[in-house]
């Protein structure tokens, strides 16, 4: 395993739509552990294929450090109730802004074997499912933001 360079923002590869993913390989398996360990090392709880300059359909989540998701193909079926809060990215170093998500969200997604599964998430869990799926389509917090963005040390 190895990290990665986080794109940043103004990096092409952060506003492309990504492609599904229709066979798992062992380089994409790999890419997949990097994807943890770049998340983990920059005290993350996703990061998403575009940020690491993989322009495919997969996510890695884990917010509290003993959860870790794959998410391949993701696909919100389903979204109800509403949370409102600070939100950063990691492709966005030192920076975060309000934004509204759904406070529960279910994911039908497929894991490293390729098999379909379904995630369901409530408060940050809903809240990182919705920040990296957006990630897939080129859509960063900031879109989506309510507030200004601000640097962390901002109260």
């Amino acid at each position: 395993m190895a990290t990665r360079i986080i794109r940043e923002f103004g990096d092409e590869a952060l506003r492309k739509h990504c492609k599904p993913v229709k066979v798992m390989t062992p380089r994409l398996k790999g890419i997949i552990e990097d994807m943890f360990e770049t998340m983990y090392e920059a005290g993350g709880v996703g990061l998403a294929g575009p940020q690491v300059g993989i322009l495919k359909r997969v996510v890695v989540i884990d917010v509290d450090g003993e959860h870790p998701y794959v998410l391949i193909n993701p696909e919100i079926l389903e979204s109800d109730g509403s949370q409102t809060g600070e939100e950063g990215c990691l492709s966005l170093p030192g920076k975060h802004a309000t934004v509204t998500r759904p406070n529960h969200v279910k994911v039908r997604a497929q894991n490293v074997d390729m098999n379909w599964y379904e995630l369901e998430g409530t408060e940050l869990l809903a809240r990182a499912i919705c920040h990296e799926c957006d990630h897939l389509d080129g859509i960063l917090y900031t879109d989506k933001r309510v507030g200004p963005i601000k640097d962390n040390e901002e109260e």
